[in-house]
């Protein structure tokens, strides 16, 4: 027994210190080279002219319509998706219904489908050689080259990241809580907002920071179904585009800057959350820290 407690147990991979080392300084070059560089590049282009060129593409025009171009978007987009993601998580976990597989795989499309071919795919829909598109000319209702087709485009590429959070989530948790509440006379709607959502709020607010970041920061479909109109229907992406494209490197930059910056808050509001989220589990589990 003795020479069985006293065995040297094999090593683990990655013991060594050589490749503990090695391992650490790969991610660290890799991280340098392919996320801190390019944000540190946009902000010294962006200055690179000076304060006054700076400012004066930010308050330019036609990169303020972007900017409300692009909060509109998120302004409508977000909380669509957000209500979507909650409403499937809720049915696929709370409740079996003949095709819930595929709702599910119909959710995770927009994660395996170019935005690009989405955008192309809607001209087919709502274009004047789509399937909608004489009824919509003959009422005189512009979805494409439109803000309509942008917000749609938005919400589609944007539609699984709150879904994402909450499914798994909420299938860990079970259905014993929502069981036990109903059998206690509780409505339907006073268990979901009584039960269900206080024990997700926190992927939740995840999943919808997540979808803004990227509804801010979309390009492909939205590059087809806007039309690419300066001044009209050019989000942020589109603009900075344009401005690469018309020679005006560091205009491009200046408006980068921007998106850059809201990336930035993002990661600090979803480490925030995060520790928030860890927070209350550790509390959760071990009750004694709140008397001490």
């Amino acid at each position: 027994m003795s020479n069985l407690s006293t065995r040297r147990k094999p090593p683990r991979v990655g013991d060594a210190p050589l490749f503990r080392r090695s391992l650490i300084g790969i991610v660290l070059v890799l991280v340098a080279l392919v996320i801190v560089a390019p944000l540190v590049i946009i902000g010294v282009e962006a200055f690179s002219k000076g304060w006054q060129l700076y400012r004066d593409t930010v308050v330019h025009p036609d990169t303020l319509h972007a900017v409300m171009l692009t909060v509109l978007a998120a302004l409508i987009a977000v909380p669509i998706n957000t209500i979507f993601g909650i409403a499937a998580a809720w049915a696929i976990t709370k409740f079996d219904f003949w095709g819930k597989r595929f709702l599910l795989v119909v959710i995770e499309i927009p994660f395996s489908v170019s935005p690009i071919v989405a955008g192309v795919a809607y001209l087919f829909v709502y274009g004047l050689q789509g399937l909608f598109g004489p009824w919509l000319d003959a009422h005189d209702i512009k979805i494409l080259f439109a803000v309509p087709g942008i917000i749609i485009a938005s919400m589609f590429v944007t539609a699984p990241f709150v879904a994402r959070e909450l499914i798994p989530l909420m299938q860990a948790q079970g259905r014993d809580l929502e069981e036990a509440s109903t059998s206690l006379g509780a409505s339907g709607w006073r268990t979901f907002f009584s039960v269900t959502l206080p024990n997700v709020k926190w992927a939740l607010l995840y999943g919808v920071i997540l979808c803004n970041a990227r509804v801010m920061g979309e390009f492909g479909a939205v590059s087809v179904v806007s039309g690419n109109i300066r001044g009209q229907t050019n989000t942020l992406p589109l603009h900075i585009e344009l401005l690469y494209h018309d020679y005006n490197a560091t205009g491009a930059f200046a408006a980068a800057s921007i998106l850059a910056l809201i990336a930035v808050f993002t990661i600090i509001a979803k480490v925030a959350l995060e520790r928030q989220g860890a927070g209350r589990v550790r509390k959760q589990a071990n009750p004694a820290e709140k008397t001490s």
